[in-house]
C-alpha cells in the first residue's frame, strides 16, 4: 500500500494527525515522531497526546497528511492500535530515547493501519490511490 516515496516522506516530515470524537468532533495535532514500520504500517509515539489518544481509545479512526504537502500530496487513513507496554512500546521508548535523550518516556505506541490512501493533489478531487 505504501510505496518508498511515501514511507520516506513519512519517516522525514512532521505528520497532522486527524482524529474525531465518537460524535464527530474533529482534533488536528502535529506529530514529529512518526515512521513506516512496514508498507502497511505506521508508528506514532505518544508522549504528548490528550484528545487525541482520548479519541482514539473511542474512535480508532485517524487520518494523516505530512507537512509539505504541496510536494507530497497523500492523505492516509487508517485505523489504530495502542500499546503501553509489549514490543511496539519498546520499540517506541527507545526510538525517542535515541533520537532525543531529554525528551520525555512515551506514554504509548500508536500503530496505524493504513487502509486507503488519497491524493489531496489540486484538481485531483480526491482521488483514491489505494
Amino acid at each position: 500500500m505504501l510505496n518508498e516515496e511515501m514511507m520516506e516522506v513519512i519517516e522525514k516530515e512532521r505528520a497532522y494527525v486527524a482524529t474525531a470524537t465518537p460524535d464527530g468532533v474533529p482534533n488536528v495535532v502535529p506529530i514529529g515522531f512518526i515512521k513506516p514500520l512496514d508498507n502497511k504500517t505506521v508508528l506514532i509515539a505518544d508522549s504528548y497526546m490528550v484528545k487525541s489518544r482520548a479519541n482514539l481509545e473511542k474512535n480508532p479512526k485517524v487520518s494523516f497528511v505530512v507537512q509539505d504537502v504541496a510536494r507530497h500530496p497523500y492523505q492516509f487513513k487508517g485505523t489504530v492500535e495502542i500499546f503501553k507496554d509489549g514490543e511496539h512500546f519498546d520499540a517506541v521508548v527507545e526510538w525517542v530515547k535515541e533520537v532525543n535523550p531529554l525528551a520525555p518516556k512515551p506514554k504509548a505506541a500508536i500503530v496505524i493501519t493504513i487502509t486507503e490512501i488519497y491524493s489531496v493533489k489540486v484538481g485531483d478531487k480526491g482521488k483514491k490511490i489505494a
